[in-house]
């Protein structure tokens, strides 16, 4: 038995992925302490893992305080995590021992305590894997399409975090790309290769072991017998970035007057007393159990996150994909090169575009087959039982 120490900074779609991964180490007789803000206690301590958490608000505020117009500032924003969340963390675990690390790959902090603790990392992909190559041309179209003042403040804000966090905690940070994409000699990704942009970037120290999807807890029951009808439709905005009232009426007028049963989640941060009149055909939850959803619906509408993405089509449901922020536009990009579903901008939106987008998918045969051809592959491609063979081959053969 080894002890693991698995870090994970925030929201649903890193959480949920590594559930089934963390409950599979610990069946396989794993001892893992696992770092994560107060919401998951609930859901990783399920699994059997110990859970240690640190402050999520000072957190929020310290990765905001790094701007968020440019990828630059967001990867300021993860190294001014690093005094929220180092030193928790380092109280919390003062006298214990690990034998390895898993990190997030999003988590800024992630390398930098597989340098602290000297233990072998697993990094711990949920979205698209993203290479040094792209990351560097990113980051040079910034330097091309800003204005050279506002490139040099913040890049000299970079190097000026990189050094005080690498002389404070005695790490090394060799580019943004460490920070951003926290490299380590193992990288699952939750993906196929398939699915998976540019996948011939990535060599065989990336494991890509496809969607990990396991039982959740639910919060409350679901009637489902309140979807009915031929073409059920799911909507879904995430859990972040929500609170999107204008979208949700829009919802009610494209979908109000039809013979669509629309089951549609808000979100925790939302109201539905916010919402007006919720028209018959509509069932509208803040919460609801999403994989049991999708086994009852042809078509979702999503915002396009890789945890939403995955799950729509591992049940070979199609996709609309409306995307807000982060890695979501890539995701869309690919759900529509993959022929699996298409990509509608939030911005100019209209209840009738929404509606014929909903009608095309649903009436063209392609859409529903491309889906169902990832359901199989994702399917065969073993998840979290595949990742935790590849966690414990590193472990036997290169270090343990």
């Amino acid at each position: 038995m080894a002890r693991v120490l698995f870090i994970n900074g925030g929201s649903e779609g890193h959480i949920n992925p590594t559930i089934g991964v963390v409950q599979e180490l610990v069946a396989r007789g794993e001892e893992v302490v696992y770092f994560c803000i107060e919401a998951f206690r609930k859901r990783i301590e399920a699994t059997g893992a110990t859970v240690r958490t640190f402050d999520d608000h000072k957190f929020i505020k310290a990765f905001i305080s790094g701007g968020r117009d440019h990828l630059l500032e967001r990867i300021n924003g993860l190294l001014l995590t690093a005094d929220i969340v180092i030193p928790s963390v380092l109280e919390q675990t003062a006298g214990d021992c690990f034998d390895y690390i898993i990190h997030d790959s999003m988590f800024g902090c992630g390398r930098l305590f597989a340098q602290i603790f000297k233990l072998p990392a697993i990094n711990s992909c949920t979205s698209f894997v993203q290479s040094k190559n792209s990351l560097d041309k990113a980051l040079e179209q910034f330097s091309n399409e800003v204005p050279s003042e506002i490139v040099k403040s913040v890049f000299d804000r970079f190097q000026s975090l990189a050094v005080r966090v690498c002389e404070k905690y005695n790490v090394e940070i060799h580019s943004p790309y460490d920070v951003f994409c926290n490299p380590a000699p193992l990288t699952i990704v939750y993906t196929t290769r398939e699915f998976q942009p540019d996948e011939e970037a990535f060599d065989h120290t990336y494991k890509f072991v496809g969607p990990s999807i396991s039982q959740r807890l639910t919060q409350d029951s679901f009637d489902f017998d309140g979807i009915r009808g031929e073409n059920p439709i799911y909507i879904s905005m995430g859990t972040v970035f929500n609170q999107l009232t204008d979208f949700y009426k829009l919802c009610f007028e494209a979908f109000g007057k039809t013979n669509h049963s629309v089951v549609m989640s808000i979100g925790e941060k939302a109201q539905i007393s916010d919402l007006g009149e919720i028209p018959n055909n509509f069932i509208v939850k803040n919460y609801v159990p999403q994989t049991e959803i999708l086994q009852h619906t042809k078509l979702l509408i999503t915002h396009g996150g890789m945890n939403s993405a995955h799950e729509g089509l591992f049940y070979g449901v199609p996709l609309i994909v409306i995307p807000q922020s982060a890695d979501q536009p890539i995701i869309a990009k690919q759900v529509a090169n993959t022929g699996a579903g298409i990509e509608l901008p939030m911005h100019s939106l209209t209840a009738s575009q929404l509606r014929e987008a909903a009608d095309h998918v649903l009436s063209h045969a392609s859409f529903k087959l491309a889906a169902a051809n990832f359901r199989e592959s994702f399917r065969k491609s073993g998840g979290y039982h595949q990742a935790v063979d590849d966690i414990f081959d590193f472990k036997s053969h290169y270090y343990m």
